[in-house]
């Protein structure tokens, strides 16, 4: 028996963060209105003591694996992701992280590599080298760093791929795989040995509706991944993006289940998951913290087949 914890969008800030004149004319700006002035910043007040009770609650819960999916700060700074993984006690546990768009919220933090550098004890694994002639998805960072990449967790095997990338208008909050790491992904899913493989990314298949994501919001090339995922058997999608949590059984849109993490800490919403796998079978607990109480408890289950 396999017990698994995911958890997603904890939107982490620090104090003294290094703005640089260009900041006021990227995302950054318009991010950092949103959090002081639109109401953003309110949500997330309580980060800290949720993320504590949290890793209490994960020493409690016994889990093997911790899965993130994505945006462990809320503007991308270095001083913030470096915070977070600190928080999120990246390197006590096992486990396997993947950026969101946060994390990637502007050209020059995706070329510094924060994330790949603070959450690397949770990006160890399995790749496929680029192409010595090949753009590398992941820039600066060498092929080493590259994504996707494998981690063999018990009878399972968990695949990481970068879905986040930069965007300059405000209102965009678009991912995209893009076709060089999609390449590696055909490459590399079918030389792993027996057993299931569970795609983890930051954006999602369908919205809680069962809707696409809007055009401004959503996977540039969502349908080349879910096509990819069905071609190598992929049995179960995990995810964050949106912080209310969700899930899907498999269906016509995608022959696997999809679930979403939700954000461990935005207060009313503030959640994780612990899967509990036995064999073919999947036990998703949905674990949300109370504040009365300052500790987590299980909220609702969702079973499924791998």
């Amino acid at each position: 028996m396999l017990r698994l914890a995911h958890l997603s969008d904890i939107h982490v800030t620090a104090p003294g963060c290094r703005w640089r004149g260009r900041d006021w004319v990227n995302k950054r700006m318009s991010g950092w209105l949103n959090l002081r002035l639109l109401g953003r910043g309110p949500r997330f007040a309580h980060t800290d003591a949720v993320l504590k009770a949290l890793r209490d609650d994960l020493r409690g819960q016994r889990v093997d694996h911790v899965i993130f999916s994505g945006d462990a700060t809320a503007l991308g700074f270095a001083e913030e992701t470096a915070r977070a993984a600190e928080l999120l006690g990246v390197g006590d546990l096992p486990g396997i992280a993947v950026p969101g768009n946060h994390d990637y919220f502007t050209h020059a933090d995706t070329r510094a590599g924060h994330f790949e550098k603070h959450f690397a004890p949770w990006q160890h694994g399995e790749r496929v080298a680029c192409e010595p002639a090949a753009a590398c998805a992941a820039g600066s960072l060498g092929c080493g760093a590259a994504y996707p990449f494998a981690q063999r967790v018990g009878p399972l095997w968990l695949v990481g791929v970068n879905s986040a990338t930069p965007n300059f208008w405000p209102w965009d909050a678009r991912g995209g795989v893009g076709a060089e790491q999609l390449v590696r992904l055909d490459a590399l899913l079918p030389r792993l040995d027996g057993g299931p493989r569970v795609l983890v990314t930051h954006y999602p298949v369908r919205l809680s509706d069962g809707r696409r994501e809007s055009r401004t919001h959503g996977l540039r090339d969502l349908d080349a991944l879910v096509d990819a995922a069905r071609r190598h058997r992929v049995a179960l999608w995990l995810h964050g993006h949106r912080h209310r949590a969700y899930e899907h059984p498999a269906g016509d849109e995608a022959p696997f289940a999809h679930i979403c993490a939700g954000s461990a800490t935005q207060r009313g919403l503030w959640s994780y998951r612990v899967y509990v796998i036995d064999g073919p079978h999947l036990t998703a607990t949905r674990r949300e913290y109370d504040p009365a109480t300052g500790r987590f408890r299980d909220a609702s289950v969702f079973l499924t087949r791998l």
